[in-house]
Protein backbone atom coordinates (compact mmCIF):
# COMPACT_ATOMS: atom_id res chain seq x y z
CA UNK A 1 0.00 0.00 0.00
CA UNK A 2 1.09 3.58 -0.75
CA UNK A 3 0.13 6.49 0.75
CA UNK A 4 0.39 10.46 -0.55
CA UNK A 5 0.21 12.71 1.61
CA UNK A 6 -0.66 15.79 0.06
CA UNK A 7 -2.31 15.89 -3.35
CA UNK A 8 -1.42 19.56 -4.88
CA UNK A 9 -0.26 19.29 -8.31
CA UNK A 10 2.71 17.84 -7.90
CA UNK A 11 1.16 14.96 -5.53
CA UNK A 12 -1.35 14.52 -8.05
CA UNK A 13 0.80 14.14 -10.91
CA UNK A 14 2.24 11.56 -8.96
CA UNK A 15 -0.05 10.02 -7.75
CA UNK A 16 -1.70 9.63 -11.87
CA UNK A 17 1.53 8.95 -13.08
CA UNK A 18 1.30 5.73 -10.62
CA UNK A 19 -2.09 4.04 -11.62
CA UNK A 20 -0.09 4.39 -15.36
CA UNK A 21 2.52 2.53 -14.36
CA UNK A 22 0.04 -0.08 -13.48
CA UNK A 23 -0.93 0.35 -9.71
CA UNK A 24 -4.09 -0.35 -9.12
CA UNK A 25 -6.69 2.62 -7.28
CA UNK A 26 -6.85 0.11 -3.95
CA UNK A 27 -2.92 -0.14 -3.73
CA UNK A 28 -3.31 4.13 -3.14
CA UNK A 29 -4.34 6.15 -0.14
CA UNK A 30 -4.41 9.67 -0.84
CA UNK A 31 -4.92 12.81 1.77
CA UNK A 32 -6.52 16.22 0.99
CA UNK A 33 -7.34 19.27 2.92
CA UNK A 34 -10.46 20.35 1.42
CA UNK A 35 -13.68 18.15 1.27
CA UNK A 36 -14.46 19.19 -2.25
CA UNK A 37 -10.79 17.89 -3.39
CA UNK A 38 -10.97 14.72 -1.87
CA UNK A 39 -14.56 13.91 -3.60
CA UNK A 40 -12.63 15.07 -6.83
CA UNK A 41 -9.99 12.83 -6.74
CA UNK A 42 -12.21 10.10 -5.62
CA UNK A 43 -14.40 10.77 -8.67
CA UNK A 44 -11.44 10.79 -11.11
CA UNK A 45 -9.21 7.96 -9.94
CA UNK A 46 -11.21 6.17 -7.96
CA UNK A 47 -9.02 6.11 -4.61
CA UNK A 48 -9.25 5.92 -1.00
CA UNK A 49 -8.96 9.75 0.55
CA UNK A 50 -8.29 9.13 4.29
CA UNK A 51 -6.56 11.18 6.97
CA UNK A 52 -3.07 11.69 7.28
CA UNK A 53 -2.59 9.29 10.44
CA UNK A 54 -4.62 6.73 8.77
CA UNK A 55 -2.48 6.99 5.72
CA UNK A 56 0.48 6.96 8.05
CA UNK A 57 -0.69 3.85 9.71
CA UNK A 58 -1.61 1.69 6.54
CA UNK A 59 0.88 2.29 3.95
CA UNK A 60 4.36 0.78 3.70
CA UNK A 61 5.37 3.52 1.41
CA UNK A 62 4.77 7.43 2.72
CA UNK A 63 5.03 9.81 -0.03
CA UNK A 64 4.90 13.40 1.56
CA UNK A 65 4.05 15.98 -1.03
CA UNK A 66 3.16 18.99 0.91
CA UNK A 67 4.32 21.90 0.29
CA UNK A 68 7.43 22.70 2.50
CA UNK A 69 6.29 24.98 4.53
CA UNK A 70 3.70 22.59 5.49
CA UNK A 71 5.81 19.88 6.38
CA UNK A 72 6.62 20.22 10.08
CA UNK A 73 2.76 20.41 10.88
CA UNK A 74 2.17 17.02 8.91
CA UNK A 75 5.08 15.55 10.51
CA UNK A 76 4.06 16.62 13.66
CA UNK A 77 0.46 15.46 12.85
CA UNK A 78 1.92 12.06 11.65
CA UNK A 79 4.84 10.92 13.90
CA UNK A 80 3.22 8.71 16.60
CA UNK A 81 1.28 6.91 13.44
CA UNK A 82 4.65 6.28 11.41
CA UNK A 83 6.04 2.79 12.28
CA UNK A 84 9.75 1.98 12.06
CA UNK A 85 9.50 -0.16 9.02
CA UNK A 86 7.88 2.08 6.96
CA UNK A 87 9.80 3.86 4.25
CA UNK A 88 8.55 7.80 4.17
CA UNK A 89 9.74 9.35 0.64
CA UNK A 90 9.87 13.29 1.00
CA UNK A 91 9.15 15.34 -2.27
CA UNK A 92 9.10 18.71 -0.74
CA UNK A 93 11.54 21.18 -2.24
CA UNK A 94 14.15 22.10 0.27
CA UNK A 95 12.62 19.55 3.11
CA UNK A 96 16.16 17.56 4.21
CA UNK A 97 16.27 14.06 5.18
CA UNK A 98 17.26 15.34 8.34
CA UNK A 99 14.56 17.40 8.99
CA UNK A 100 11.86 14.34 8.62
CA UNK A 101 13.84 12.38 10.48
CA UNK A 102 14.19 14.27 13.63
CA UNK A 103 10.28 14.84 13.88
CA UNK A 104 9.74 11.38 12.99
CA UNK A 105 12.33 9.43 15.04
CA UNK A 106 13.31 5.67 15.61
CA UNK A 107 15.19 5.09 12.71
CA UNK A 108 12.81 5.84 10.21
CA UNK A 109 14.30 5.11 6.71
CA UNK A 110 13.63 8.55 4.77
CA UNK A 111 14.62 8.81 0.68
CA UNK A 112 14.35 12.51 -0.18
CA UNK A 113 12.92 13.15 -3.58
CA UNK A 114 12.67 16.04 -6.05
CA UNK A 115 10.42 15.45 -9.33
CA UNK A 116 9.17 17.44 -12.05
CA UNK A 117 5.52 18.26 -13.99
CA UNK A 118 6.86 16.13 -16.86
CA UNK A 119 5.97 13.56 -14.24
CA UNK A 120 2.27 14.19 -16.09
CA UNK A 121 3.20 12.42 -19.41
CA UNK A 122 5.91 9.53 -18.33
CA UNK A 123 9.22 12.23 -18.74
CA UNK A 124 9.91 13.15 -15.18
CA UNK A 125 13.50 14.10 -14.10
CA UNK A 126 13.45 12.56 -10.64
CA UNK A 127 16.41 12.55 -8.02
CA UNK A 128 16.81 10.95 -5.00
CA UNK A 129 19.29 10.92 -1.66
CA UNK A 130 19.44 8.69 1.10
CA UNK A 131 18.73 9.93 4.40
CA UNK A 132 20.64 8.25 7.39
CA UNK A 133 18.61 5.14 7.85
CA UNK A 134 17.59 4.48 4.59
CA UNK A 135 19.47 1.48 2.52
CA UNK A 136 19.99 0.39 -0.88
CA UNK A 137 16.94 -1.52 -0.68
CA UNK A 138 15.06 1.97 0.22
CA UNK A 139 16.25 3.29 -2.54
CA UNK A 140 15.57 0.50 -5.27
CA UNK A 141 12.24 1.08 -3.96
CA UNK A 142 11.85 4.33 -4.57
CA UNK A 143 13.29 4.21 -7.53
CA UNK A 144 10.69 1.51 -8.74
CA UNK A 145 8.20 3.83 -8.61
CA UNK A 146 9.47 6.62 -10.56
CA UNK A 147 11.27 5.03 -12.78
CA UNK A 148 7.73 4.68 -14.76
CA UNK A 149 7.29 7.61 -15.07
CA UNK A 150 10.48 9.05 -16.33
CA UNK A 151 14.23 9.36 -15.29
CA UNK A 152 15.60 8.46 -12.03
CA UNK A 153 18.68 9.49 -10.69
CA UNK A 154 20.89 9.26 -7.73
CA UNK A 155 22.72 12.37 -6.54
CA UNK A 156 24.06 13.28 -2.96
CA UNK A 157 21.73 14.93 -0.59
CA UNK A 158 24.22 17.90 -0.52
CA UNK A 159 23.60 18.71 -4.32
CA UNK A 160 19.15 18.35 -3.93
CA UNK A 161 19.02 22.02 -4.13
CA UNK A 162 20.88 22.65 -6.95
CA UNK A 163 18.93 19.94 -8.53
CA UNK A 164 15.98 21.44 -7.48
CA UNK A 165 16.87 24.52 -9.01
CA UNK A 166 17.99 23.12 -12.15
CA UNK A 167 15.04 20.04 -13.10
CA UNK A 168 12.51 20.36 -10.38
CA UNK A 169 11.94 24.45 -11.78
CA UNK A 170 13.45 23.18 -15.17
CA UNK A 171 10.66 22.81 -17.01
CA UNK A 172 9.47 26.42 -16.43
CA UNK A 173 12.73 27.94 -17.88
CA UNK A 174 11.56 26.26 -20.66
CA UNK A 175 7.65 27.22 -20.46
CA UNK A 176 9.09 30.61 -20.79
CA UNK A 177 11.52 30.43 -23.50
CA UNK A 178 8.91 28.92 -25.61
CA UNK A 179 6.92 32.33 -24.60
CA UNK A 180 9.33 34.62 -25.43
CA UNK A 181 9.80 33.14 -28.93
CA UNK A 182 5.86 32.69 -29.70
CA UNK A 183 6.23 36.51 -28.90
CA UNK A 184 8.96 37.10 -31.45
CA UNK A 185 6.93 35.14 -33.99
CA UNK A 186 4.30 37.37 -33.83
CA UNK A 187 6.45 40.27 -34.01
CA UNK A 188 7.61 38.90 -37.69
CA UNK A 189 4.05 38.56 -37.95
CA UNK A 190 3.52 34.89 -38.15
CA UNK A 191 -0.20 33.81 -36.17
CA UNK A 192 0.08 33.03 -32.95
CA UNK A 193 -1.13 28.93 -33.62
CA UNK A 194 1.42 28.67 -36.04
CA UNK A 195 4.40 29.94 -34.21
CA UNK A 196 3.66 27.75 -31.46
CA UNK A 197 3.21 24.71 -33.57
CA UNK A 198 7.37 25.56 -34.89
CA UNK A 199 8.98 26.47 -31.48
CA UNK A 200 6.88 23.58 -29.66
CA UNK A 201 8.51 21.03 -32.51
CA UNK A 202 11.65 22.92 -32.74
CA UNK A 203 12.13 22.19 -28.88
CA UNK A 204 10.65 18.44 -28.46
CA UNK A 205 13.26 17.38 -31.59
CA UNK A 206 16.06 19.37 -30.11
CA UNK A 207 15.80 17.71 -26.67
CA UNK A 208 15.72 14.23 -28.17
CA UNK A 209 18.52 14.87 -30.67
CA UNK A 210 20.06 16.18 -27.23
CA UNK A 211 18.92 13.16 -25.78
CA UNK A 212 19.85 10.42 -27.77
CA UNK A 213 22.89 11.77 -29.77
CA UNK A 214 25.28 11.63 -27.11
CA UNK A 215 27.31 14.77 -28.37
CA UNK A 216 27.82 17.48 -26.03
CA UNK A 217 25.09 20.92 -26.57
CA UNK A 218 27.20 23.28 -28.05
CA UNK A 219 28.59 20.75 -30.84
CA UNK A 220 24.72 20.49 -31.72
CA UNK A 221 24.46 24.08 -31.84
CA UNK A 222 27.83 24.74 -33.78
CA UNK A 223 25.71 22.60 -36.51
CA UNK A 224 22.83 24.48 -36.86
CA UNK A 225 25.69 27.72 -36.81
CA UNK A 226 26.77 28.50 -40.32
CA UNK A 227 29.64 31.32 -40.77
CA UNK A 228 27.67 34.77 -41.32
CA UNK A 229 24.28 33.23 -41.01
CA UNK A 230 20.83 33.89 -39.40
CA UNK A 231 21.91 31.74 -36.38
CA UNK A 232 25.11 33.25 -35.56
CA UNK A 233 23.30 36.82 -35.70
CA UNK A 234 20.86 35.99 -33.19
CA UNK A 235 23.32 34.11 -30.66
CA UNK A 236 25.40 37.45 -30.89
CA UNK A 237 21.94 39.18 -29.58
CA UNK A 238 21.57 37.01 -26.56
CA UNK A 239 25.25 37.00 -26.09
CA UNK A 240 24.85 40.50 -25.94
CA UNK A 241 21.94 40.66 -23.11
CA UNK A 242 23.67 38.82 -21.01
CA UNK A 243 21.04 35.73 -21.65
CA UNK A 244 23.39 33.15 -20.28
CA UNK A 245 24.33 35.15 -17.54
CA UNK A 246 20.97 35.75 -16.70
CA UNK A 247 20.21 31.83 -16.76
CA UNK A 248 23.10 31.26 -14.26
CA UNK A 249 22.05 33.70 -11.83
CA UNK A 250 18.22 32.79 -11.76
CA UNK A 251 19.22 29.04 -11.86
CA UNK A 252 21.32 30.25 -8.62
CA UNK A 253 18.54 32.20 -6.97
CA UNK A 254 16.40 29.57 -7.37
CA UNK A 255 18.73 27.14 -5.38
CA UNK A 256 19.31 29.84 -2.89
CA UNK A 257 15.10 29.60 -2.32
CA UNK A 258 15.21 26.35 -2.06
CA UNK A 259 17.66 26.34 0.84
CA UNK A 260 15.45 29.33 2.38
CA UNK A 261 12.27 27.08 2.55
CA UNK A 262 14.17 24.05 4.57
CA UNK A 263 15.03 26.87 6.95
CA UNK A 264 11.49 27.95 7.09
Amino acid sequence: MIAILGTGKMGEALLSGLLRAGFKPGDVLVTARRAERAEALRERYGVQVVSNAEAAKSADTIILAVKPQDMASLLTEIATHVPADRLVISAAAGITTSFVESRLGADIPVVRVMSNTPVLVDEAMSVISAGAHASEEHLRRTEDLLRPVGKVLRIPETQQDAATALSGSGPAYFFYLVEAMVDAGILLGMPRAAALDMVTQSIVGAAIMLRDSGEHPVILREAVTSPGGTTIAAIAELERHSVRAAFLAAIEAARDRSRQLAGG
